[in-house]
């Protein structure tokens, strides 16, 4: 009966029914079924509302919907189309870029999607790429950077493989160099592939003139990624603050100085940015519920020791980790993940000869692809949410980043010194 009901929540997604009836469904069957009182999803939307770093979500939304209401988009294609028009997928390559860095300070890449995907994905359509190709690259790169610093699962893992104490002893500044170049291969791979994809699209010229325009034009816009990311990484303020302070200034640019969005329309635009919020914090809650199940359940466990019984070759070992791991990314949360899976992992991994450092390294980058793995990627059901397409429609777009993704993931599994060189491990 329990499969039952499973596949046809599978099949009413699949039909359009609204996900977060779909996913709250899902974690009210598991728990009736476990004979757990369903009044713990409540508990768990009230226990995420908490959640410092989720409160900046409504703030970028609202930050968010303000700028794709001006003309901004606009004058950021303009603007790349000055710098970098001269090559194939310029503005693609600024994108996977910018969705880096904001995941690498906010570690969750629900947030990256739901801030940015409302600038990013129409600009890139008003750039003249495909609508497909737009889609699967906000999707792909709103996990893109967990692999940067000071991303938090870095410093999480780092913390709790310390505890451990097995493997050698490492610092979290040896994590944070040991992601640099991995990182830079996954960004690069796919700026890459946005360069091949649009290599027939019309070229523009780089002049002087034009660059200076586009500059002076955007002159208000340019200073917003310079101050959240500086302040940010400069430990001037937190994410939270950030979030405030972004509103702060984009409400100041496009109220005040552009003057692109009347004063009467703020209520209607933070009524419509609020409602996407609230359905968002639905589907979070509802999803932290759902994996709580699972956990009670210890179905990460039990899959695990299955796992660890039948393999004793190191390279076999890590190519059903890579498996076992991307199974994991598209259940739990990449933090839950980490404080659940790396005290199982660690000890076995160094018994098959494998870095704690290295390890750290293909736990975070197979979280990160998880996040997108059909069919059922936290990812792809947000960006379904956020910009209104059918879930069809994701996986399609998605499914060439996803693959290159995970030609990259295989590289840095099996090419150690990826990751150790800089560590000098």
């Amino acid at each position: 009966m329990i499969f039952l009901a499973g596949a046809l929540l599978l099949l009413l997604a699949l039909f359009g029914t609204p996900l977060f009836v779909v996913i709250t469904a899902a974690a009210m069957l598991r728990f009736a079924h476990a004979g757990i009182n369903l009044s713990v999803i409540p508990i768990e939307i009230y226990r995420l509302a908490e959640t410092p770093v989720l409160l900046a979500i409504p703030l970028f939304t609202f930050a968010g919907y303000l700028v794709s209401e001006s003309r901004a988009p606009g004058r950021l294609v303009r603007l790349s189309h000055a710098l970098l028009g001269w090559m194939p997928g310029g503005f693609a390559i600024i994108s996977l870029s910018a969705c880096a860095l904001f995941t690498a300070f906010n570690g969750a890449s629900g947030v990256t999607i739901i801030a940015l995907g409302a600038l990013i994905y129409p600009a890139l359509k008003e750039a003249g790429y495909s609508e497909r190709f737009s889609l699967g690259l906000v999707t792909a790169s709103g996990s893109l950077g967990v692999l940067f610093a000071p991303a938090l699962p870095l410093i999480l893992y780092g913390i709790i493989a310390q505890q451990q104490g097995v493997g050698g002893s490492f610092t979290i500044d040896q994590l944070f160099l040991a992601g640099l170049l991995p990182g830079m291969l996954m960004v690069g791979m796919l700026s890459a592939w946005s360069i091949w994809k649009n290599r027939g699209q019309p070229l523009h010229p780089f002049t002087p003139r034009a660059a200076w325009e586009a500059i002076r034009e955007s002159i208000w816009e340019l200073p917003l990624p310079v101050i959240v990311l500086g302040g940010i990484y400069s430990g001037f303020f937190a994410v939270s603050e950030a979030a405030a302070v972004t509103t702060l200034y984009v409400i100041i640019v496009e109220v005040f100085i552009y003057r692109e969005i009347a004063i009467r329309e703020l209520p209607r635009i933070m009524r419509e940015s609020m409602l996407l919020v609230g359905a968002i914090m639905v589907i979070l809650g509802a999803s932290m519920a759902s994996t709580n199940a699972l956990i009670d359940a210890q179905v990460p466990t039990h899959l695990f020791e299955l796992l660890r019984s039948q393999i004793h070759d190191k390279l076999a070992f890590l190519a059903l980790l890579n498996v076992f791991l991307l199974f994991i990314g598209t259940m739990l949360d990449i933090f839950s993940a980490v404080v659940i899976m790396v005290p199982l992992l660690l000890p076995v991994a160094v018994g098959y000869g494998i870095d704690p450092v290295h390890l750290g390294i293909i736990f975070l980058a197979n979280m990160q692809l998880g996040y997108f793995t059909p069919p059922v990627g936290m990812d792809l059901f947000l960006s379904s949410f956020r910009f209104d397409k059918s879930i069809i429609e994701v996986y399609r777009a998605t499914l060439p980043f996803f693959f290159i993704l995970l030609i990259a993931v295989l590289i840095i599994t099996y090419w150690p010194a990826l990751s150790l060189t800089l560590t000098g491990r």
